[in-house]
C-alpha cells in the first residue's frame, strides 16, 4: 500500500494550451474510459497529503470542466500564460497559504497516465539529500523537469526569476540549484509517457492494454 506524504502538496499542472491537439483540453481526453486528469489525480491522492489543480485562471468557464474532481484550484501566480513555472509558483503560494504542514509541492503533468506509485516517496528521499531541497524525475536517461519536488523555500527565488528575469524554462531554473535527479526504468512502459498528440493517445491505449 502506498504511504501518503503529509508534507507534500501534489499540484496537477493543467493550464497548457494543447496546441498539438488542436486546442482540445488534454486533461479531459479519455483513456480506457477515464479522463487523463482522473488517472493523474488518483495517483496523486494515493501518495500525497493534499492535491490541488493548477489552471491559468479562476474564471467559471475555466473551472467548470473540473468541478467534479473536488480539488482545490491554485491559479498561475502571474498572468499571461507564462508556462509551467507560473503554475508551480501558484502552487507554492497556495501551499504556503492553505496547507500549514506542507514543506514541498510535487508538480505533475496532467497528461501522464502511468505515473509511478513511489514517485513522491523517492523524490522526497532524494530531495532531503540536496542543499536546495529540489528533486526531479528521469527515465531512460531523459530528464522530466516538470515532474519535480519543489521546497516552499524557493518561492521568492522563483518569483524573481519568473517576473523579473523572464525565465520560462523549468530546466533552466532548476539548473541554478543543487538538484537530485531520480531515475525510473522504462520497462514494461515508461512511467512518464505523456500525451501530446492524437498518436500519443492511441499509443497510450496500447500501453494501457499491455499490448506490444
Amino acid at each position: 500500500m502506498t504511504e501518503k506524504r503529509p508534507e507534500i502538496l501534489a499540484l496537477i499542472l493543467a493550464g497548457g494550451l494543447a496546441r498539438r491537439l488542436e486546442g482540445r483540453a488534454k486533461p479531459l481526453l479519455r483513456l480506457g474510459g477515464r479522463r487523463l486528469i482522473d488517472l493523474v489525480a488518483e495517483k496523486a491522492r494515493a501518495q500525497c497529503g493534499a492535491v490541488a489543480l493548477n489552471l491559468h485562471d479562476g474564471a467559471p468557464e475555466t473551472l467548470a470542466p473540473y468541478a467534479d474532481l473536488g480539488l482545490a484550484v491554485a491559479v498561475d501566480a502571474a498572468p499571461g500564460r507564462l508556462g509551467p513555472l507560473a503554475g508551480v509558483l501558484g502552487g507554492l503560494d497556495f501551499a504556503a497559504a492553505r496547507h500549514r504542514g506542507a514543506e514541498f509541492v510535487l508538480s505533475l503533468p496532467c497528461d501522464g497516465p502511468f505515473l509511478p506509485d513511489d514517485l513522491a516517496a523517492r523524490l522526497l528521499m532524494a530531495a532531503r539529500e540536496t542543499k536546495s531541497g529540489l528533486a526531479r524525475a528521469a527515465s531512460g536517461g531523459r530528464i522530466h523537469p516538470v515532474v519535480a519536488l519543489w521546497p516552499l523555500g524557493l518561492r521568492a527565488d522563483l518569483r524573481h526569476a519568473l517576473v523579473e528575469q523572464d525565465i520560462r524554462a523549468v530546466g533552466e531554473f532548476q539548473g541554478r540549484y543543487d538538484i537530485a535527479t531520480v531515475e525510473w526504468p522504462v520497462t514494461p512502459r515508461d512511467p512518464f509517457f505523456n500525451v501530446n498528440t492524437p498518436d500519443d493517445l492511441a499509443k497510450a491505449g496500447t500501453l494501457l492494454r499491455g499490448e506490444p
